[in-house]
C-alpha cells in the first residue's frame, strides 16, 4: 500500500475511534455545556478550534449544541492555525461581527495569541495549562461554565 494511501486509511480510523468516543456526548462536560447555552442566549457563539470538522461536529451534536452554535471554524477552513488569527478573523465574518465586544474562551498560549490578535477580548480557561503560562489574557477563569461567561459578558 503506498504511503499516502496507508496514511489516509490511518486517518480515517482515527476519526472513527475518535466518533465512537464522543458520540454519548461526554467529552464536552456538563458545565462547559452550560457555558455554550448561556452564551447563545446572549449572542451568536462560534466555535475556532485546530480539529477538524469530523471531529468537532460529532461532539457538538452528541452534547445537544449544535442547535446553539451559530458558526464553525475548524483546522478545514484556515491555511494558518493558532497563534495566527485567521480562525477567528474568519468566525467574525461569519458573525457578522466585530471583534469589539466579543470574547473568546481558550486554554492554549496558542489560542490567547490568535484570540488577541484578532482583536477579541480573551479570557483564558485553567485546566490545561497552570495559570502563569496563561497570564496575556484579559482574565483567568477556573472552568468554563455558565457563571464564567455570565461575568465576561456584564
Amino acid at each position: 500500500m503506498p504511503g499516502s494511501a496507508l496514511r489516509t486509511r490511518r486517518s480515517s480510523q482515527k476519526v472513527e475511534r475518535y466518533r465512537a468516543r464522543v458520540e454519548d456526548g461526554s467529552t464536552v462536560y456538563e458545565p462547559a455545556r452550560g457555558a455554550v447555552r448561556a452564551a447563545a442566549a446572549e449572542a451568536a457563539v462560534a466555535v475556532v478550534s485546530g480539529a477538524t470538522r469530523a471531529e468537532i461536529a460529532p461532539a457538538l451534536t452528541a452534547a445537544g449544541l449544535d442547535e446553539v452554535i451559530s458558526a464553525t471554524v475548524t483546522v478545514d477552513d484556515v491555511s494558518r492555525g493558532k497563534p495566527d488569527p485567521e480562525g477567528y478573523l474568519i468566525a467574525l465574518e461569519l458573525l457578522s461581527a466585530g471583534a469589539d465586544g466579543s470574547i473568546a474562551f481558550e486554554d492554549s498560549e496558542p489560542g490567547i495569541e490568535a484570540a488577541l490578535a484578532a482583536g477579541l477580548q480573551c479570557v483564558a480557561v485553567l485546566g490545561t495549562l497552570p495559570r502563569e503560562r496563561l497570564a496575556r489574557a484579559d482574565g483567568i477563569v477556573e472552568r468554563l461554565d455558565a457563571e464564567a461567561v455570565r461575568e465576561a459578558l456584564a
